[in-house]
């Protein structure tokens, strides 16, 4: 499966290919801001994408490390602003008491309002949270990319992994001030992986406080671990039209398992989130911080 990645070099926007690894060289294609969505919406299928920006870019090599190389949000468009993220809550089977039946009705779960695309932060970067946090949750998940056309019709273009860090605590004292429980910062990983949604989908959690382990833990966020499909949760929501506004990134986030909260473990300020996606090679670490710099 080809493996997509765009970022920043001395002020030019590239398009990378595959995982880098620490240290080896990186050949990168030029790209405009843009570019890459409008070739997606175009194509027929993702691989004449990468065969197009291979033959035609001017291509530079890098070592993957270079200090100056600054990994993006999979195709976020910095020039329009124009990309939302958002997610589903409650979608795990195991926070059902039946499974699904074959030709069962889809009654469409819980959806949030987690931010714009600039909003997003990058591995290593710092995730925000108020000052005054009930308890916190770290939640490992499968976020899905959409490129709108002009007239609004979504095309799916692939998938990467997010961390919905949100506030749990807050959303039990109240149901209703789950809108402001979602405001926390939402990491994502650059990698963008041109295929179907996956089906499995496996890693562990370590939450590090003082450059230790303070708790680990397993999760599981593929479709097959999920009550419901991930086709029908998007074309219910792709009928709305504040979601098809024409040239829109959608990344939407599928929802998580149960993780250290349900565990009895609270996340505290400076607490390091790490995500290790084993099953597909990818880690997404943060530090955390509660409240926000004062402005000068």
């Amino acid at each position: 499966m080809t493996i997509l990645f765009e970022c920043e070099y001395k002020g030019e926007r590239y398009v990378g290919f595959d995982l880098p690894v620490p240290g080896d060289d990186l050949t990168l294609y030029q790209v405009s801001d843009g570019q890459l969505q409008a070739e997606f919406i175009a194509a027929e299928e993702p691989a004449q994408v990468v065969a197009t920006v291979i033959s035609e870019a001017e291509r530079i090599t890098v070592t993957a490390g270079d200090p100056e190389l600054r990994y993006l949000p999979p195709l976020l468009p910095t020039a329009t602003g124009n990309a939302l993220l958002s997610g589903f809550m409650g979608t795990h089977r195991s926070k059902f008491d039946k499974e699904p039946t074959e030709g069962e009705e889809f009654v469409a779960p819980n959806w949030f309002f987690k931010g714009f695309g600039s909003w997003l932060r990058m591995p290593d970067e710092t995730l925000v949270v108020p000052k005054k946090a009930v308890a916190l949750i770290e939640e490992p998940e499968v976020a899905l990319v959409y490129v709108n056309d002009d007239n609004g019709d979504p095309h799916y273009v692939g998938y990467t992994f997010g961390n919905d860090l949100c506030d749990i605590g807050l959303h039990r004292q109240n149901p209703g001030w789950n809108p402001y429980c979602k405001l926390s910062d939402t990491s994502i990983a650059p990698w963008l992986f041109l295929g179907e949604p996956p089906k499995t989908v496996t890693g562990r959690v370590t939450i590090e406080r003082d450059g230790v382990s303070a708790w680990e833990g397993n999760f599981d966020c593929g479709e097959d671990a999920l009550y419901f499909k991930a086709r029908d949760m998007m074309a219910n929501l792709f009928e709305y039209p504040a979601i098809r506004r024409p040239g829109m990134v959608n990344y939407v986030l599928l929802g998580a398992d149960k993780a250290s909260f349900h565990d009895g473990f609270r996340i505290a300020d400076g607490d390091r989130l790490v995500i290790d996606v084993k099953s597909h090679g990818v880690t997404l670490a943060n530090p955390v911080r509660f409240g926000t710099k004062t402005a000068p």
